[in-house]
């Protein structure tokens, strides 16, 4: 979960960790590591990681998308003829369908590693390449979706803390965790960031405690659904 200032999406979808694919083109290798990202400082130092780790190779062509809104997009050739790398893979990262239709990819960096096998592929053998090798990466990727939630804490005491938090699960509520005091436990949990999904929820809440129960507002958070 992550703390965030207000955007203007309320969803996007970002990988799960990492994930390598490869391809072969012409006697060339194509590796790609797709790694979830959500600064410039980690995009970059997965590239200088994969330097380390494939120094032998030629070429370390990179790209990335930042931010809910992806207001951070990057790409890098590394030597390769330009616009033949970078830009394809920052396209097959942007283009990328994910869920109900939506190109909402994002917080994710692609950096294609090629081992070059001594045959040229030409400026359109090279696009059609690196694009090819985010986009098969992409196929076989576990993503996440992520989704920018309210999140509230509700003070229970510790006999109670357990079942509120089954309930509040079974009914529908997202359940961060709970903390324990000395002498009470606090639920954290989020709702969808809509006036009436927080109606909804309050409605609920006071069902299940008789109208004892009370949401403290915490702020919002970008949360990754289950």
């Amino acid at each position: 979960m992550t703390v965030t200032e207000t955007s203007q999406a309320s969803r996007y979808t970002t990988i799960d960790g990492e994930h390598r694919h490869e391809l072969e083109v012409r006697r060339s290798r194509f590796i790609t590591v797709l790694r979830r990202a959500e600064t410039e400082d980690a995009a970059r130092a997965l590239v200088a990681g994969l330097r380390r780790e494939f120094h032998d190779a030629r070429h370390h062509c990179s790209a990335f998308v930042l931010g809910p809104d992806r207001t951070t997009q990057r790409s890098s050739d590394d030597g390769e003829p330009a616009g033949t790398a970078g830009i394809p893979m920052l396209e097959a990262l942007l283009r990328r369908e994910t869920h109900d239709g939506a190109a909402d990819l994002s917080d994710i960096t692609a950096v294609v590693v090629r081992y070059f096998g001594g045959i040229l592929l030409g400026a359109g053998g090279l696009v059609r390449a690196y694009s090819d090798s985010v986009s098969s990466a992409l196929d076989t990727a576990k993503l996440v979706r992520r989704q920018r939630l309210r999140v509230f804490g509700i003070d229970a005491d510790h006999a109670h803390a357990g079942r509120l938090e089954n309930e509040l699960r079974a009914s529908g509520t997202e359940v961060l965790g709970t903390q324990y005091g000395a002498r009470t436990a606090t639920l954290r949990v989020a709702v969808e960031d809509t006036d009436a999904a927080v109606a909804d929820f309050s409605q609920r809440l006071a069902g299940l405690t008789s109208g004892r129960g009370a949401a403290v507002g915490l702020g919002t958070a970008w949360v990754d659904l289950s």
